[in-house]
């Protein structure tokens, strides 16, 4: 029997319980592997996601939340009018990119910094009163109940 191993489709999710949609993400296929970042998680309903964009300024880096998805979008602007740079040997990449991740309807974005060339994105789970597990009281009483209300509407 084959054993499958899901650490690659948890990478780049955030707050998911549905398998499904992991799956259906990571059929999608994610190749490139730039820029790197991390997922953390920080509290009980709080994530960050810290990427490492070395030689990007603030204007640079743009992020977007929409349907949840999160996308981080990186455009190089390789110098100034009547600039120009000879490099010997250019090991940071610095060149455009853009990273999604999909994010869970229970995830929302509630800010972003940066600093010494990591981009850090806070995230928090926010679960609706509505999805949240509550206790229900146990009544003697209450099956006979029920179904006496149940076939008192069908009779109706």
């Amino acid at each position: 029997m084959r054993s499958f191993d899901f650490a690659p489709l948890l990478r780049s999710s955030i707050g998911f319980e549905n398998l499904n949609r992991l799956v259906d993400f990571a059929t999608r296929g994610e190749a490139e592997a730039y820029p790197p970042y991390n997922i953390e998680k920080v509290g009980e309903d709080a994530y960050r996601i810290s990427m490492a964009t070395a030689g990007f300024t603030r204007d640079e880096l743009e992020i977007t939340a929409q349907d949840n998805v999160l996308i981080v979008t990186g455009r190089a602007n390789e110098g100034g009018e009547g600039e120009t740079r000879e490099f010997l040997h250019r090991g940071i990449a610095k060149r455009a990119f853009e990273r999604r991740f999909q994010l869970a309807d229970t995830i929302r974005v509630t800010g972003a910094g940066y600093n010494d060339g990591l981009l850090d994105i806070q995230l928090v789970r926010e679960v609706p009163e509505h999805k949240k597990p509550r206790n229900i009281q146990i009544d003697s009483s209450a099956p006979q109940q029920t179904i006496d209300a149940v076939n008192d509407r069908q009779a109706a």
